[in-house]
């Protein structure tokens, strides 16, 4: 996949976290090994495993959004986008964009003292290990909410004045070239 290009400060800093988020992949593919060598090999089964999983998984869900958004890889019905002409893409980009700030606002709004309270107290899983996931991953999901909005409202301006693009099935698929020249 061939990434857009950061336009502004807002791509850089999607773009960075994107890069935490891909780091915490194979630390969770690490710790999972760990486990299953831990419990099947040397019959010592760990507390902490599944839980930091289910933590760092929460993380990589919510910052991969961010990403989505800055790649505009995001769900959009081209069939019917690319049927009409710019100015109503341009229509239908700040629609999108407006609802996506208007449920950024909402969720802000409605989440904060929750959210706020998960952290203050510190608010833990409740299990053995008791790690606070309720207390880091509902603040989380509030900063990462407005940086998305953020992305969003920073698409539509830079996406503004572009000219119109048709999208074609094979630009939305991975093609193997050799595979296309084979036959």
């Amino acid at each position: 996949m061939i990434e857009h290009e950061a336009t502004g400060w807002i791509d850089r800093i999607s773009m960075a976290i994107s890069r935490v988020a891909m780091i915490i992949v194979p630390f969770i593919m690490a710790i999972i090994i760990f486990e299953v060598v831990m419990r099947y090999f040397f019959l010592r089964p760990t507390i902490w495993v599944n839980e930091m999983s289910i933590w760092a998984g929460g993380v990589v869900y919510l910052l991969s959004g961010l990403y989505v958004m800055q790649q505009r890889a995001h769900i959009r019905i081209f069939l019917l986008y690319d049927a009409v002409p710019r100015s109503v893409q341009r229509i239908f980009d700040l629609i999108s964009t407006v609802l996506i700030v208007l449920f950024a606002i909402a969720l802000v709004w409605g989440g904060f003292d929750d959210a706020w309270s998960k952290l203050i107290r510190w608010e833990a899983f409740g299990t053995a290990w008791d790690p606070p996931i309720p207390a880091t991953l509902q603040p989380l999901i509030l900063i990462v909410v407005v940086l998305i909005a953020l992305q969003s409202v920073s698409n539509l301006i830079y996406d503004w004045n572009k000219q119109k693009v048709l999208h074609e099935v094979v630009d939305e698929v991975a093609v193997d070239e050799n595979l296309l020249k084979s036959r």
